[in-house]
């Protein structure tokens, strides 16, 4: 079933401000949402609404408010999340650190106790339409899935870093967990009984599987850290530096009392003007993109992509389409609709 992307917007909308989310809030939440499945990232756009409108409605979510600004200075900024909404946070985080970047040519903002931030690519076009380069990673230190390299239990939760890049035409836009899969991806694959395209995951002895279901059978298993069991030190490397720009950075992390479902973030704009310019920077990168896609194929009829090309595809398409939901997202959400007494969006076919 396909749903225009406005009408999936507004429900999502309507659903968070009838659980008491102020408007500004309620609608960066909404958005950054619907961008996700317009992206594919289908476990990580409507799907996670459940979750955020159960978090309002326990106080685990804060509803009101501004970050507490714990730090100030040009280039470098922390905030104190305050448990505020995760995509109104970086949405605000991503303005001031483009202000700042257009003076002094990069500004970072780094957040403590946030909530979740949803699908990272989902911002990163935002930067990247502007003519400027951002990064973009988080944790959350209240939870853990994934083991260190070598190890059997669980220090880490993926632990996704990201990047937008403009080149002058199609953007680099990088989306990937630094282990080898995620905890919405084997919470849903377990719940339906199926197994990852791969093994993924390692049991509670330490051998590697494709069954989701070891991470919940005794002893419990772990994701495996990016690289599995053969070269996962180059994913338990990057699991470490994920923790030192955000937990790091922020000062707030495992060390720290669990306080819920959240994140500690990290984010970072560049602005190519204050470098060799603008021209120079899409000068550089459209070369290596064009290059990248003009590699000959390793599969006959497979082109070579650059990262994120075929999600900015499908949003494009999307939304003239309409959003196609994966199957389970709406009865997830029907009981919420019912019972905060919102109208769910009607299929376009």
């Amino acid at each position: 079933m396909r749903y225009q992307r406005q009408d999936l917007i507004t429900f999502a909308e309507n659903l968070l401000a009838a659980s008491g989310l102020e408007p500004a809030k309620a609608a960066a939440v909404a958005d950054i949402l619907v961008q996700g499945d317009l992206m594919g990232h289908n476990t990580h756009g409507l799907a996670l609404l459940p979750g955020y409108l159960g978090e309002l409605e326990s106080g685990s979510m804060e509803k009101l408010g501004t970050p507490t600004v714990l730090a100030d200075h040009p280039a470098a900024i922390t905030w104190d999340g305050r448990r505020l909404p995760g995509p109104w946070l970086v949405l605000e985080a991503m303005t001031l650190a483009s202000e700042r970047a257009a003076v002094q040519g990069t500004c970072t903002v780094v957040i403590r106790r946030s909530h979740h931030i949803a699908c990272l690519a989902a911002y990163l076009q935002r930067a990247t339409e502007r003519g400027l380069m951002m990064l973009l990673t988080c944790s959350d230190p209240n939870t853990a899935s994934v083991a260190p390299f070598g190890g059997l239990d669980p220090v880490f939760t993926p632990n996704p870093i990201s990047a937008g890049i403009p080149t002058g035409g199609v953007p680099i836009v990088v989306d990937v967990s630094t282990s080898a899969t995620t905890n919405g991806l084997t919470n849903r694959l377990h719940k339906e009984g199926k197994r990852l395209p791969a093994a993924w995951v390692m049991n509670g002895h330490g051998a590697a599987s494709d069954d989701p279901a070891v991470l919940f059978d005794e002893p419990k298993g772990t994701i495996l850290p990016l690289g599995g069991m053969d070269t996962g030190h180059k994913g338990y490397g990057l699991t470490l530096l994920v923790e030192a720009l955000t937990g790091g950075l922020a000062g707030h992390g495992r060390a720290d009392p669990k306080e819920g479902w959240g994140a500690t973030v990290f984010l970072q704009i560049m602005d190519p003007r204050a470098f060799a310019g603008l021209d120079a920077f899409e000068r550089q990168t459209g070369h290596v993109a064009a290059a990248c896609r003009a590699s000959r194929p390793a599969q006959e009829g497979t082109a070579v992509r650059t990262p994120g090309e075929k999600g900015i595809a499908l949003a494009a398409g999307q939304t003239s389409s309409g959003v196609e939901l994966y199957s389970s997202i709406l009865p997830s959400l029907s009981p919420w609709a019912i019972k905060l007494g919102i109208t769910e969006p009607s299929a376009t076919n």
